[in-house]
C-alpha cells in the first residue's frame, strides 16, 4: 500500500489545499484511497464527536468513507495540551493513531495523511509531525508558501526534523508564489532547493479566489450578529473597507464585493454605500456586505434601506479598529459548499504539480 504525507513549513501555507487537489487527481488513478488527518487542531462536532474539520471537508467532497472518528483520532481541545503535560500518556495516543490508520488503510490502494503545522508541531504531546510520519512508515511531501530565501530556509529545517526521525522527503510543493514574480520565483527556488539535494514537485501560483472568506465564514468565526440579510450570507468578501474617511474619499475605494466596516451611527458613509452600484441599469451594490461597529444600531428609515438592499448587514460590540483587526486575521478554510473553489484547486493542482515524479517515488 501506498502512503504520501502532506507537512508543512507552518500553519496556512496550504496543505489543506494541496491535499485536496492531490486526492481529487490521484482518485482517477486508484480507485481505493484513504485519508486520515492523524492530530487536528480545529475540530467540528459531527454525529457526537470531535471531528478535524478538513476530515469533514475530504469525506464530503472527495467521497472518501473511511469513517469520521478514524479519519481524525486525535482531536487537541481546549486544555488537551496542558493535561497531557500534567499526565502524559504516549501510549494511549500512538494507539489510537496506529488502530485508526489500520482500519483506514484496510485495501487501500494509497492513504494521504494530512499533518498539522510544521515538522515539530505535537512534540510537546510526544507526536510531532516527523514522529508520526515515522509511526505510520510514510514519506513525506512538504508544503511552503512564496517567496525565495525564507521558503527555503523553512524546508531545510523541516526537512532535517523529518530526516532525524528517519523520515525520507520526497520533495516540496511552493505554494502562493504572487503572478507577478511566479517566473522568477518558479526558477530560483528550484535552484535553491536544488543545490540543497531537495526536489521541487510544483510551485502553484497565489490564487486570491481561495483567500476570500464568505460573510458567513466571518459571521462563524467571530461573535458578530446578524442585523439583516441572512439569505445572502455566502457572498464572497474580495476587499475590506474601514469607514474611516470622509464619504466623498470613501466613493474610490469602495469596488465590487467589498465589506465596509464602520460605526452604526455613521449614516453618511452607510449612504454613499448604499449608493454606489457596479451597474447602474440592474442596480446592484458595488458592497457584499456591512459590518456595524460600537453596538450602534443606524436610525430606522436608514435600517429600512439595508433591510432593503439584499446584502447581509452584521453588528459588531468592538469598536471599528477592533472589528478590522479581527476580521483581517481570520483563516479562510475551503468548506464542501465552496464549490468554485474547490474547482479552482483541481486545476491548480493538476496544471502545477507533477504527478509523474510523485507516483515515481511512492
Amino acid at each position: 500500500m501506498r502512503k504520501i504525507f502532506i507537512a508543512a513549513t507552518k500553519q496556512n501555507d496550504g496543505k489543506t489545499t494541496v491535499s485536496l487537489g492531490i486526492i481529487r487527481y490521484l482518485q482517477q488513478k486508484f480507485s481505493k484511497m484513504g485519508f486520515i488527518k492523524p492530530i487536528g487542531q480545529r475540530y467540528l462536532e459531527e454525529e457526537g464527536l470531535k471531528i478535524d474539520e478538513d476530515s469533514i471537508l475530504i469525506e464530503k467532497v472527495c467521497g472518501i468513507k473511511s469513517g469520521l472518528k478514524d479519519m481524525s483520532p486525535i482531536a487537541v481541545e481546549k486544555g488537551f495540551t496542558e493535561k497531557y503535560i500534567t499526565k502524559p500518556d504516549k501510549k494511549n495516543i500512538t494507539k489510537q493513531i496506529q488502530d485508526a490508520f489500520r482500519r483506514i488503510s484496510k485495501n487501500q490502494e494509497l492513504v494521504v495523511i494530512e499533518g498539522t503545522g510544521h515538522a515539530g508541531v505535537g512534540s510537546v504531546f510526544d507526536h510531532s509531525n516527523a514522529s508520526v510520519a515515522k509511526l505510520l512508515g510514510s514519506k513525506v511531501i512538504i508544503i511552503s508558501s512564496g517567496g525565495v530565501g525564507r521558503p527555503i530556509d523553512e524546508i531545510v529545517l523541516n526537512k532535517a526534523l523529518f530526516e532525524k526521525e528517519g523520515v525520507k522527503v520526497l520533495g516540496v510543493i511552493v505554494n502562493k508564489v504572487l503572478p507577478g514574480k511566479f517566473d522568477k520565483i518558479n526558477s530560483l527556488v528550484r535552484k535553491g532547493l536544488e543545490r540543497k539535494g531537495i526536489e521541487v514537485l510544483g510551485v502553484l501560483p497565489y490564487d486570491p479566489v481561495l483567500a476570500r472568506p464568505s460573510i458567513e465564514q466571518i459571521l462563524e468565526e467571530t461573535d458578530f450578529e446578524v442585523i439583516s440579510g441572512k439569505d445572502f450570507l455566502e457572498r464572497p468578501v474580495a476587499k475590506v473597507i474601514v469607514a474611516a474617511m470622509e464619504p466623498r474619499d470613501a466613493v474610490r475605494y469602495i469596488t465590487e464585493d467589498s465589506l465596509m466596516i464602520t460605526p452604526g451611527d455613521r449614516e453618511d458613509m452607510i449612504m454613499i454605500a448604499l449608493k454606489s452600484f457596479r451597474d447602474s441599469a440592474n442596480k446592484k451594490l458595488k458592497i457584499c456586505g456591512m459590518v456595524l461597529t460600537c453596538d450602534i444600531t443606524p436610525s430606522g428609515p436608514v435600517m429600512e434601506l439595508l433591510t432593503q438592499a439584499n446584502i447581509p448587514v452584521l453588528l459588531a460590540k468592538a469598536d471599528t479598529y477592533d472589528v478590522a483587526t479581527v476580521v483581517h486575521d481570520i483563516t479562510v478554510k475551503i468548506r464542501p459548499q465552496d464549490k468554485e473553489k474547490i474547482e479552482r484547486v483541481e486545476k491548480l493542482i493538476k496544471e502545477n504539480v507533477d504527478f509523474k515524479k510523485i507516483l515515481s517515488h511512492i
